[in-house]
């Protein structure tokens, strides 16, 4: 490999990617190296001699960009070579491999960057991945965990040999370019080319560090990907663990890790034997045989894995190919039988629990028993939330209970009973509760008995189409039961609405006999109550500096889109706005309510998981969401809110909406993220435009929102009271919780947190 020529800029990276017959998606993967944000790379596309368009979509990116060097070859060469062919035109500090049909995740170079200078420059940095699949599904990698950057920060293989389990795959690593050249390093022919390359490296790099971030999201093509096309070059396999244990053999220091890279390949060779469509018809016999005798040159003691694993490799070194076959058809049965009586035992235990429901609901109610729900049995959270705390407040006698999962009761309070889903605990209180309270749906085997009292909250205003107005947007409801769901409606006593609209839309989209309740949000209650000194605290809580203007952005789901989509540059929009400007970035549940997989900025705070979106609220100065119901709430806080309709058309044509947010927005509207910074940057956010749009919003939507919904929900419902209840606080009568101050944290009194629970765990509609 040639040094680079004295006195020209070395580059910090080297990207390296070789293109063959993937015309389809080789744009994406070049675009994902050269629209990051550390720009200090060279990216080496390597054209295979691809039959396709490859190696003109190369030549057009490098006449456009200095930074790619395009290289093409004058036959097809296979995967490893073509990196080879790369490799030898690096001059980075670092090499990147990425393959052609993958993509850098956005942020991937700066983080690799930032990593390699907090670990000392190591020979090595393995980051995680992420499989995309082409259904639209990301899954990060399942052995994540082993990526942890606790202990030292960079060590040798034997420090953590548990790495070695991780994908044995090139693109998941930055490379040291001296110690690379230094050892000699470079692919083999053929398939599976990884295999010679990455457990040498390891193993022989003085230094290893990790990264505990999605850096690569590997493409899962549905069609086209080698390792799943059915081929003779399948048994290259062989050839490359006779590289790997060849470079053992000449290296006696690495001779204690033939045990583990035995197994290793003990296991490739089951699953391939086990794999549909990678070896040829009638070709299993061959490749058993060939994979006894590799098994049998390279045996080692202490191989043998336990149990299962021990037997089928001893079969594969010692037995046939028949015996290995009847081996696989016993376990496969065994795996049959063993799911037929778990589904068996799964099936008794439920008609028994069905048993004891049926016996319970013909014992009398208990009128002292109130039993709630949030979110398909979530945490402690929204209108029921608030409605239970009141309840404990103004009718001590009545009991309450809340069903959750063991993995949300520690947000229940102290003094009200958790039910676990699916218990006898929880099937007697849905059989036996007077009250049943919830913002979605109880369990679709419940039977509501004569005297059960169910109040459904709703969790929304509807700006999306809802119910049956869903009926002809199939690209909204793919799975929507329509009967199930009238089912439900059927079951309310009393609907809780927050507006006039959201009355007007039930009752139409969900048309039943139930009575509504127009008395506001109990979540938004706190909005009323809270004071400065909370919202200062709540502030310091999440990490907001100072003087700083912290913006809540939650954008709603796509119901067309399955992964989670990216609507800003997160990175590129605190650059333009400034030190003075902090993002508060909120996924939808939809999107499994976890955080981004990559720090992208420092004053973007990533708060998915935290567990009320009312104190999200409450520290934030302004909010910038697409169609989520959240505007409607936060507008009771009179703060300013910023729309971001960048696919307004696509999100109508699929969901349809209730009225054009456009013509009557909460504040000002942004097409673009480049007129998204511009109303931040000039202060339009919070003009006298902006104002007036809000209070005519507010107006509009807002006429119950006034700190007293909970009390008039618990009088009506649990103490049957149909007059004196709270009367509404006209709008230019409220006091809904102050901002903080441009100069820092609200001042006053340590915060005492009046009712500050955690509502709402996740974003809203």
């Amino acid at each position: 490999m040639p040094a680079p020529t004295p006195g020209c800029d070395v580059p910090r990276f080297s990207v390296i990617v070789p293109a063959y017959k993937v015309q389809a998606y080789l744009q994406d993967s070049l675009d994902s190296v050269l629209s990051q944000s550390y720009p200090d790379l060279e990216l080496i596309a390597v054209d295979d001699c691809s039959p396709d368009a490859c190696g003109s979509i190369i030549d057009a990116y490098a006449a456009r960009d200095p930074r790619v060097t395009a290289v093409h070859l004058p036959h097809n060469v296979g995967l490893g070579p073509a990196r080879n062919a790369g490799l030898a035109r690096a001059t980075g500090d670092y090499l990147i491999f990425l393959d052609s049909d993958d993509v850098l995740a956005p942020g991937a170079l700066r983080a690799i960057d930032d990593r390699l200078k907090e670990t000392g420059g190591p020979d090595v940095l393995v980051y995680d991945y992420a499989r995309s699949y082409w259904t639209g599904e990301t899954v990060r990698n399942q052995l994540s965990h082993r990526l942890h950057e606790d202990g030292p920060v960079s060590f040798r293989a034997e420090d953590r040999p548990a790495l070695l389990g991780v994908l044995m795959v090139v693109w998941n690593k930055a490379y040291r370019r001296e110690f690379v050249e230094r050892e000699a390093f470079a692919f083999p022919p053929g398939y599976y080319e990884d295999t010679p390359w990455t457990a040498p490296v390891l193993l022989t790099a003085e230094s290893v560090a990790v990264l505990d971030r999605v850096c690569v999201h590997y493409r899962q093509r549905r069609t086209g990907s080698i390792m799943t096309t059915e081929s003779r070059r399948h048994f290259d396999v062989f050839d490359q663990y006779d590289r790997l244990f060849a470079f053992l053999a000449e290296r006696p220091a690495l001779d204690r890790w033939r045990p583990l890279l035995y197994r290793r390949m003990a296991d490739h060779h089951a699953r391939l034997l086990a794999s549909r469509g990678r070896l040829p018809r009638g070709t299993r016999g061959e490749y058993f045989r060939r994979a006894r005798a590799q098994l049998r040159r390279y045996r080692v003691r202490g191989a043998a894995p336990a149990a299962v694993p021990r037997l089928r490799h001893a079969v594969l070194r010692l037995g046939t190919h028949g015996i290995y076959r009847s081996l696989a058809a016993v376990r496969a049965g065994a795996l049959r039988s063993g799911r037929r009586l778990r589904a068996l035992g799964r099936a008794l235990s439920k008609g028994m629990l069905l048993l004891h429901y049926r016996l319970q609901r013909m014992l009398p109610l208990r009128p002292d028993l109130a039993v709630f729900s949030a979110y398909w049995h979530g945490g402690y959270a929204c209108n029921p939330a608030a409605i239970e705390e009141k309840v404990r407040e103004l009718v001590p006698r009545v009991r309450t209970a809340w069903i959750c999962g063991p993995e949300h009761e520690g947000t229940v309070p102290a003094q009200t009973r958790r039910l676990r889903p699916g218990t006898r605990a929880y099937w007697t209180a849905l059989a036996r509760a007077t009250y049943l309270v919830t913002n979605v749906n109880f369990d679709r085997g419940l039977v509501k008995r004569p005297g059960q009292v169910l109040v459904q909250t709703q969790h929304g205003t509807p700006l999306k189409r809802v119910g049956l107005d869903l009926l002809d947007r199939p690209a909204a409801t793919p799975t929507t039961d329509f009967a199930a769901l009238l089912h439900g409606a059927d079951q309310w006593d009393f609907l809780l609405s927050a507006n006039r609209h959201s009355t007007l839309v039930w009752e139409k989209a969900l048309p039943s006999a139930y009575t509504t309740l127009e008395y506001g949000y109990p979540r938004n209650d706190v909005f009323q109550r809270a004071g400065a000194g909370e919202v200062a605290e709540l502030r310091e809580r999440l990490g907001i500096a100072p003087g700083t203007t912290a913006i809540l952005y939650a954008p709603t789901h796509r119901d067309y889109r399955r992964s989670r989509p990216v609507h800003l540059d997160f990175e590129r929009v605190l650059r333009d706005l400034g030190p003075r400007f902090t993002i508060l970035t909120r996924s939808h549940l939809t999107y499994g309510g976890g955080p981004l997989s990559e720090d992208v900025h420092p004053r973007l705070i990533d708060v998915s998981g935290h567990p009320s979106v009312e104190e999200l609220c409450l520290a934030s100065d302004a909010l910038v969401t697409d169609y989520s119901s959240l505007m409607f709430d936060y507008a009771s806080l009179d703060r300013p809110i910023v729309i971001h309709a960048d696919d307004w058309e696509a999100y109508e044509a699929a969901r349809g909406t209730y009225f054009d947010l456009r013509a009557q927005p909460p504040g000002a509207i942004a097409r673009t993220e480049d007129e998204l910074v511009d109303i931040f940057a000039t202060g339009h956010w919070q003009g006298s435009r902006s104002a007036q749009l809000r209070s005519a919003f507010r107006a509009r939507f807002c006429q119950y929102d006034d700190g007293h919904a909970a009390e008039r929900v618990v009088r009506r419902v649990f103490l049957g009271q149909s007059t004196g209840l709270p009367e509404f606080v006209p709008l230019e009568d409220r006091r809904p919780a102050p901002a903080a101050p441009a100069g820092g944290p609200a001042a006053g009194a340590p915060a005492q947190r009046r009712g500050l629970r955690g509502f709402d765990r996740l974003t809203l509609d």
